[in-house]
């Protein structure tokens, strides 16, 4: 779909785009073919597109796979968007928050989301082990999902995506390829479940709320920072919570230091 199309059928429509909600919509169809070539598509794949806006994305999908299935939040653009795949016998539209809407199984994700969206989504793709996720994200969001030890950028979304897949920075996508233009650039990104993960989670729910925790204490060390989180999920008192933390590995290291699997160390210690 090109930029004048794009203009003349949100005008046709009487759509104005809500920045709210982060609709930028893509218009640079070269894109569509690197998104399937990343995502080794095949006819045996169900394809999950969140975020489908008009459907010129959904429609060159249900082409190449065996069933697309197209999820749009907002009401008027969903309406285009059924009236653009209705010929098309494998694509299933449906209206809504894509985390909140019961969705058909799928496997693979291709997708272009709203930038609200990303860090839930992302976390969300891979508690559901969707086996590969190829989506379009603002650039710094995806600096921060491959940052390094120590960096500003480092925080608890590198550390749990990087437990759970392997994650890797494509392609460059320029503002200049949505419309209306964000403020900022994109890049493609791969994510891809581990065969075999860096280190293993005894608890990953005590896991993930262990490490959120932590990076709002970045740069105080572990034994400090976890004090209160102990106090909290274990019951303990102050004194109890202090000579457990302690007792954790890492314990002197300050939190922004901490590697991905020094992390799980610390979180499988307190499952002991």
């Amino acid at each position: 779909m090109s930029l004048e199309e794009t203009k003349k059928l949100l005008q046709n429509r009487h759509i104005i785009p809500n920045k709210l909600m982060g609709q930028n919509f893509m218009v640079e169809p070269s894109l569509y073919p690197k998104l399937c070539c990343y995502a080794a598509l095949s006819k045996a794949d169900v394809v999950l597109d969140a975020g489908a806006g008009f459907g010129w994305l959904t429609c060159f999908l249900a082409d190449k796979c065996k069933a697309v299935v197209a999820v749009e939040k907002d009401p008027m653009v969903a309406a285009v968007l059924s009236e653009k795949v209705s010929c098309l016998r494998n694509v299933t539209v449906i209206e809504g928050d894509v985390l909140k809407v019961d969705l058909p199984e799928f496997n693979k994700t291709i997708a272009a989301p709203p930038y609200y969206l990303s860090s839930h989504l992302v976390t969300w793709l891979l508690e559901r082990k969707v086996n590969c996720a190829v989506l379009i994200l603002q650039k710094e969001f995806a600096d921060r999902l491959t940052a390094s030890v120590g960096t500003k950028e480092y925080g608890w979304l590198t550390v749990v995506t990087n437990q759970m897949a392997e994650i890797e920075l494509l392609d460059a996508v320029p503002k200049v390829m949505f419309y209306p233009q964000p403020e900022v650039d994109s890049v493609i990104i791969s994510l891809k479940l581990w065969h075999a993960k860096p280190f293993e989670i005894k608890n990953p729910p005590l896991f993930l709320r262990l490490v959120k925790w932590l990076f709002t204490q970045r740069n105080k060390n572990l034994a400090k920072a976890i004090s209160p989180f102990l106090r909290s999920n274990f019951k303990l008192t102050k004194q109890e919570a202090e000579k457990m933390a302690l007792s954790l590995p890492h314990s002197n290291r300050r939190v922004r230091e901490l590697h991905p699997k020094d992390f799980g160390a610390v979180a499988n210690a307190l499952c002991n």
